[in-house]
């Protein structure tokens, strides 16, 4: 099985970076995958993508060494399997309200003795059947990681306790949702939501487990990375993509006259 490359960046002490790809064209994939990302991110809550539209995804990425995040629907567990199974290696799951709904995602995600994950052992994930089953599922476990969404202003009194489940790797604060749930869509950089960050971020990094958020800019980039983040996405393509565009008119917009 793929070893992590995000783990292996957390223990060095480093801070694994990636990017929303919302393109569901495979080339885009193959074309990111073998930049120095440490992962891409995969959202299959918000948008239009299947399970079979996102395996293609990841089969793509392989080109490259780069990890596969998927974010699956809130409750949908069943659903992480098949994401992992397909070449996920990090599991982003949003809305996360309490310690007992973090357990049941490790539970899903993880083979026993650390879970319940559901057996195949003939997916991507393991070369198709390449590996022993005890090898497999070993190092399906060493090399996942898990990571808890907060983004609801209540999930903030339960950080500490899911932060402290086993099996949660991570703790990543959704500012877009926890703006708008606030009453303050898109206040995404405002001093309730760095406020928000940094106690999420105090009780993730007390309990030992890493903190994440996305970030919009490079001071946004700056004061997050002080507050001990080790998890961080730059960006999207769709956004990226208008923006070079944009640029692009801009340049050239005066030929019309």
């Amino acid at each position: 099985m793929k070893s992590s490359r995000v783990k292996a960046t957390w223990k060095r002490g480093e801070i694994a970076l990636g990017t929303l790809v919302k393109s569901i064209d495979p080339v885009h994939t193959e074309a990111l995958s073998q930049m120095d990302f440490d992962f891409l991110w995969y959202d299959l809550e918000h948008s239009d993508k299947s399970v079979e539209t996102f395996a293609n995804l990841a089969r793509a990425s392989r080109i490259g060494d780069v990890d596969v995040l998927a974010r699956p629907g809130r409750w949908e567990y069943m659903r992480m399997g098949r994401l992992l199974e397909a070449g996920a290696l990090g599991i982003l799951y949003p809305r996360c309200e309490s310690a007992d709904e973090a357990r049941e995602v490790v539970k899903w995600s993880k083979f026993h003795p650390q879970g319940e994950r559901g057996f195949d052992g003939g997916s991507a994930d393991n070369n198709y059947g390449h590996y022993p089953a005890d090898n497999y599922t070993r190092s399906a476990n060493e090399n996942t990681w898990i990571t808890i969404q907060i983004e609801s202003p209540a999930a903030i009194d339960q950080v500490s306790e899911i932060a402290s489940v086993d099996g949660v790797d991570a703790v990543f604060f959704g500012s877009g949702d926890f703006s708008a749930l606030s009453g303050r869509p898109g206040d995404v950089q405002g001093p309730q939501t760095f406020a928000a960050a940094q106690t999420i971020a105090e009780q993730t990094i007390a309990a030992g487990k890493v903190f994440g958020t996305p970030v919009f800019d490079r001071d946004h980039a700056e004061r997050i990375k002080d507050m001990g983040a080790q998890l961080l996405t730059l960006g999207a393509d769709i956004v990226l993509y208008k923006q070079a565009h944009s640029d692009l008119l801009d340049a050239y917009g005066d030929f019309r006259k």
